[in-house]
Parts: structure tokens; C-alpha cells; sequence
């Protein structure tokens, strides 16, 4: 079973997306990776949804991706005595570490790691940015604030604070115990939220010890000003536009996205764009205009996969809005303007022989006009070098390693297949030839380039490149 399309797509599973079959049809709509968020799901939940995912990637024969998103700290008010208050504009209010029930004057933050890192002058964001505090004297124990925007505020409702650096942990206890959990079930990537600085995401790496990839979510303005550094540790990267959004200026979030995709291209790593792509698809059976620009721009932008949460979690029409992401993203690529756009946002070469190889594949492959680029791949950067330069022929990725072929699951344009080690050149060559006949990327009698490193099972060496003609028949 192959996608036409290059770029993948990631489906959030829940409510409306718990049992076999709807999983199974999510597959067969579209779905190339499926999100578990940690946030609401129970451990049990979370084996239930791998295991049915692999009996369904068994069942096709396709290697299915499956991403664990940690929930991360979340940041919350305490209760007040009648449940909520009204916050006028230009009062004072304060916030201490006092457990009594609030009111229109103060409110417990249980939270003494924010009282300490909060400075005079910085904001602090109520109810995803609905009611604005800003600062005015603070100390460990206590802050004196200013309502900005007044409004409603009710018990627990979440705090965010865009201008202050955290200095705690990115991974809370609960979100250990998720990673264990789903390093244990067998996740392929897992998801840091809230990340500020590139230790938060070193962090959850020594935890993993490569039993997962782990992908970067920045949500955070600390996360977009540390970007080359959290990119150095990262495996991929989110752009979480919800949280940046509330953090943020909403007008920056765009230019913030085309920066980080093309940031995660320079470096060849993947990079997901989420958050509200299509919306008004938890309700409606089809998208807004606006939606589908905004679904479009990303892959126009050449980001690796999509990603749908609430549509596909809790939404009435989750079948409809993998379908319908899956369509917007075939007519884009094979709009007249695409590969010139992609072609245009190519970055340089990084000057490594592998590099090299890559580079040539791409534009040998193209000037041939190939019919694929087949890469045996034993830790999956063979084929995401390849795929950073975004070639027109299909990329076929051949590794012994089944893990390597589930985390390829999410990079650009890569078909993974999961095939025994080659033991010998010729070997290798000819088993390139049938594999792209077999997949029907290539006829007999097409020419395919074949890249891949000698001696060979070592990783980390990509150092041929050949072309190869597929047999006739």
C-alpha cells in the first residue's frame, strides 16, 4: 500500500476515534501517524490504541508511525470561594501562595516556581490569554498585579506567562510515568511540551535512550528564542500554534511557522505543523475557505506532516477530516507552482560527503527523470537527507530496522519498508530494482538511482550512489 501524496499527515486518536475500525478507516483515509495525547489518556488506553495500531499495520503490511505527546507542566490558578470573579480593567490583583479561596482581590497560584522567577513588568496570561495581568511588584512569596483585560475568571483556569523563564523541569512526574508507559508499549516518537531551553528535550532523550525519536513542541517564546539549540538535540520539531498563539502576538505566529519549517529543512529534520488546521471540522462536514489556505500554505511551505487534534480526537467528522486533509495536499503538489516553490526553499549543502551523495541523488534523479530513489537506510538518516532536499521521484527507504521504518513514517515523501540487510552489492542493487517494480514506483525497464553506504550494515556511511535499471520482463 502506498500514499501518493509526499507530505504526511498525523491523527489524533480519542473519543471519536477509540475503536478498531474507525482507527483502520483512518489508515485507509489517510492517516500516516497517529497521536496519542498523554493528557487524557490512561496508560491502559494508550497499549490499547498500539496494539490495535499494529494490527493494523500488520494487516497491510505498512509501517504505521505512533506518537506519544507528553502532557507537560500545566500551569493553573486556584479555587475561588464562589467559583469564579469578575476582573475589572485597571484594578489591582494579587496572587500568593495562600491556599484560602479567592476573590475579586486575590487567588492562590500554587505554583511557588513562578512567584519566584516573576519580575516587575512581566505578563502573565489567564484563561488562554482572555484576561491579561501584567506585573507590579513581586516576590517569592506574592505578586502585585494589574488587570490589563478584565473578564471572567473562574476556578483552576490555566496561567501562561510569555515572559518569564521557568526554571523547572519540562517533564512533570506524571508526564515520567507516561514515558515509561509508552516507551514500554513500543511508541515510536515521543512529544515534549512547553519546551523552553535545549536541556528540556536532552532531558526526555536520556530517557528514551533511543528507544523513540523525540520531537521538540514549540509553543513557548523561550522555545522559539532558543530554536538552534533545542534543533541540535531535537529529533523533529512541532510548530504547537495554540499555546504560541496565546503567548504570542497572533500576528507573529505565521512568520514564526515559515522560519521553523525552514529552519527544520536547513537541518533535515521533520517538522509538523498543528493546531486548529481544520477547525471547523469538529462541527461541519467540510472546512472553511480560510482553513484550506492555511492546510495548503503549510505543505506549500514543504513541512513533512500535518497534524489534526481535536478533529480526529473528539470532532463528529474524523473520517471527513483526514479525507479531506489528504486531498488538499494531493492538489497541492501537483499544482504547477509546487516543486518550483520547493525547488526555491532548497537550503545549501552542509559540505559532508553524505550530503554530497544526497544532493547528487536528488538532481541526477531529476535530470534523468528517474522513476525513484531507493535508500537502505539502517537508523533512517539516509533517507531524511534525501528527503531534505525534497526530489521529485518518490523515495523508497529500505531498512532492516522496523522502528528505523515507523519513525520515517513522518518525514516528507519517504515510502519505509521494513526488508532484511543486503549481503552483498549486487544484492542490494537487485533487490532495489524489485522492490520499486513490486511497490509500483517503478516499471520493468525504468531507471531508478540507488543510494547507500559500504561497507555495508554500517551505519552512518552513506557513500555510493548508483544508477540501476530495473529488469524486463
Amino acid at each position: 500500500m502506498r500514499r501518493e501524496r509526499r507530505t504526511r499527515i498525523i491523527a489524533t486518536l480519542g473519543p471519536a476515534s477509540s475503536d478498531p475500525d474507525t482507527i483502520a478507516r483512518l489508515f485507509l483515509a489517510g492517516a500516516d501517524v497517529f497521536r496519542i495525547n498523554m493528557s487524557h489518556t490512561p496508560h491502559d488506553r494508550m497499549r490499547d490504541f498500539v496494539h490495535t495500531i499494529r494490527e493494523i499495520e500488520a494487516r497491510h503490511n505498512r509501517p504505521i508511525g505512533i506518537l506519544a505527546d507528553l502532557q507537560g507542566p500545566k500551569l493553573r490558578l486556584g479555587a475561588f470561594r464562589d467559583g469564579k470573579v469578575e476582573l475589572a480593567t485597571g484594578a489591582q490583583f494579587v496572587l500568593d501562595q495562600d491556599p484560602a479561596p479567592g476573590d475579586a482581590n486575590r487567588v492562590q497560584l500554587p505554583h511557588p516556581e513562578i512567584l519566584a522567577a516573576l519580575a516587575a513588568g512581566d505578563t502573565l496570561l489567564i484563561d488562554d490569554g482572555k484576561v491579561r495581568l501584567v506585573a507590579t511588584e513581586c516576590s517569592p512569596t506574592r505578586a502585585v498585579t494589574e488587570v490589563v483585560i478584565g473578564g471572567s475568571v473562574s476556578d483552576r483556569k490555566g496561567v501562561s506567562v510569555p515572559d518569564t523563564t521557568i526554571p523547572v523541569s519540562a517533564m512533570t512526574g506524571k508526564d515520567r510515568s507516561d514515558l515509561e508507559a509508552a516507551l514500554s508499549a513500543g511508541v515510536d516518537w515521543v512529544a515534549v511540551s512547553f519546551v523552553q531551553r535545549p536541556e528540556d528535550v536532552a532531558e526526555v532523550k536520556k530517557v528514551a535512550a533511543g528507544r523513540a525519536a523525540v520531537m521538540a513542541k514549540i509553543e513557548k517564546p523561550q522555545g522559539v528564542q532558543r530554536l538552534d539549540e533545542i534543533m541540535e538535540f531535537a529529533d523533529a520539531i512541532m510548530v504547537a500554534r495554540g499555546d504560541l498563539g496565546v503567548e504570542l502576538p497572533l500576528e507573529r505566529v505565521p512568520g514564526i511557522q515559515k522560519r521553523i519549517t525552514r529552519l527544520c529543512r536547513r537541518h533535515g529534520k521533520p517538522v509538523v505543523i498543528a493546531t486548529q488546521m481544520l477547525e471547523s471540522m469538529i462541527s461541519s462536514p467540510i472546512p472553511t475557505r480560510a482553513e484550506v489556505s492555511d492546510v495548503a500554505t503549510a505543505i506549500f511551505e514543504g513541512a513533512d506532516a500535518i497534524m489534526l487534534s481535536a478533529e480526529s480526537a473528539a470532532g463528529k467528522y474524523p473520517l471527513e477530516a483526514v479525507g479531506t486533509m489528504s486531498r488538499i495536499a494531493c492538489e497541492v503538489e501537483v499544482d504547477p507552482t509546487y516543486r518550483g516553490v520547493i525547488a526555491n526553499q532548497r537550503p545549501p549543502s552542509e559540505g559532508t560527503g553524505a550530503d554530497a551523495i544526497a544532493t547528487a541523488a536528488r538532481a541526477i534523479a531529476e535530470d534523468l527523470d528517474m522513476a525513484a530513489v531507493v535508500c537502505w537506510t539502517s537508523t533512517g538518516a539516509t533517507a531524511l537527507r534525501v528527503s531534505r532536499e525534497r526530489p521529485k521521484p518518490p523515495i523508497v527507504a529500505l531498512s532492516p530496522n522496523m522502528s528505523t521504518a515507523r519513525r520515517l513514517s513522518l518525514a516528507w515523501g519517504v515510502h519505509a519498508i521494513r526488508t532484511d540487510d543486503a549481503h552483498s552489492l549486487d544484492d542490494l542493487v537487485e533487490r532495489s530494482c524489485t522492490t520499486a517494480v513490486s511497490e509500483t514506483f517503478a516499471k520493468p525497464g525504468d531507471r531508478i538511482i540507488v543510494v547507500a553506504g559500504v561497507p555495508l550494515g554500517t551505519p552512518g556511511a552513506t557513500n555510493m550512489l548508483r544508477i540501476a535499471r530495473t529488469p524486463r520482463r
